[in-house]
């Protein structure tokens, strides 16, 4: 018994260990696409020389950063600033462990609620970012990005809780089992436009990169960061572009079958965030404000009204 608890608990960990090996060597691929795409939309060509067509340039550029020497300006906050970027990427990996996956590491039947504790925890590492920089740019990144992400994660969770009413349940798995026969793009399209345009204000990517404005903020809350930090900081955003994309697909996009076509959904996602970039300006600040508070939220509120009120007299037909 002793053994078998013991052989459980070993391959746990290596199954964990090699998942997170392979998000990371993911999200380094991911940075690669994003140039390649960004210098085909600019019509350039984007990175081709270390190895063949560019191919290593991930790893190069993390090996430049990771041996960067890097300084400590005098009036940091030093334990929050160096631990800033740690939490933040230790938080992405944390979210990829809880999604259902193929060996099923973790099954918790409250996984979306967990999902979204963690998302919410999100904001914390950005707050602690700008404000340990000390610096007036940081500062004003992170309350842009704290005012940004607590007002598009209202609308976002609302229209997750639109789907799961739908299901009711807070499991993955059961809303990917309702999709069997039925994506639900097909009946939720307005909900899925919506719910797309908070996931890109909710990764901060443009347009909606407000908390790293380089047009009036250098970098945003992350400008006092360099070497290791930054790097860290960078893998935690495109580990939570891979992730969003991978949700989006789950509660939208069909089954999760775990096959090629999952991939290619997964990919198709990736890239419009990525298209995104190269193609839209950045918004006006108080018109990204306006659109989730006067726009999104009463649209999604009487979306999951009428919701519920349609399962009300569903039940009093029945009973």
């Amino acid at each position: 018994m002793y053994m078998l608890i013991n052989s459980y608990y070993f391959n746990n960990f290596i199954m964990n260990l090699l998942m997170i090996l392979m998000i990371l060597l993911s999200l380094a691929f991911l940075t690669l696409l994003e140039q390649k795409l960004l210098g085909y939309i600019q019509i350039r060509k984007g990175p081709n020389k270390v190895a063949y067509m560019g191919i290593l340039q991930p790893f190069a550029d993390a090996i430049k950063l990771f041996t960067k020497e890097m300084f400590l300006i005098k009036n940091l906050n030093y334990m929050f600033y160096i631990m800033s970027p740690i939490l933040s990427i230790m938080l992405m990996l944390m979210m990829w462990l809880i999604i259902p996956n193929y060996f099923n590491l973790y099954y918790l039947n409250l996984n979306l609620l967990l999902l979204l504790c963690f998302l919410s925890m999100g904001v914390y590492m950005m707050m602690i970012s700008g404000w340990s920089s000390n610096s007036t740019y940081s500062m004003l990144g992170s309350i842009r990005s704290i005012a940004q992400t607590i007002s598009y994660e209202v609308s976002m969770i609302l229209i997750m809780l639109s789907n799961l009413l739908l299901i009711e349940s807070l499991n993955l798995i059961n809303l990917i089992n309702y999709q069997f026969y039925l994506s639900f793009i097909s009946y939720l399209y307005p909900l899925m436009l919506m719910f797309l345009i908070s996931i890109v204000a909710e990764l901060n990517r443009t347009p909606f990169d407000l908390a790293e404005g380089e047009s009036e903020l250098v970098s945003g809350f992350n400008t006092e960061y360099m070497s290791g930090g930054f790097a860290m900081i960078f893998m935690a955003e495109y580990g939570m572009i891979m992730l969003m994309s991978l949700l989006f697909v789950m509660f939208y996009l069909g089954n999760f079958n775990m096959k090629f076509m999952f991939y290619i959904k997964t990919m198709f996602m990736m890239n419009i965030i990525i298209i995104f970039r190269g193609s839209f300006p950045r918004y006006r600040y108080d018109k990204l404000m306006m659109l989730i508070w006067k726009s999104f939220l009463p649209i999604i509120l009487n979306i999951m009204i009428y919701m519920y009120m349609i399962k009300w007299m569903i039940n009093l037909k029945y009973f």
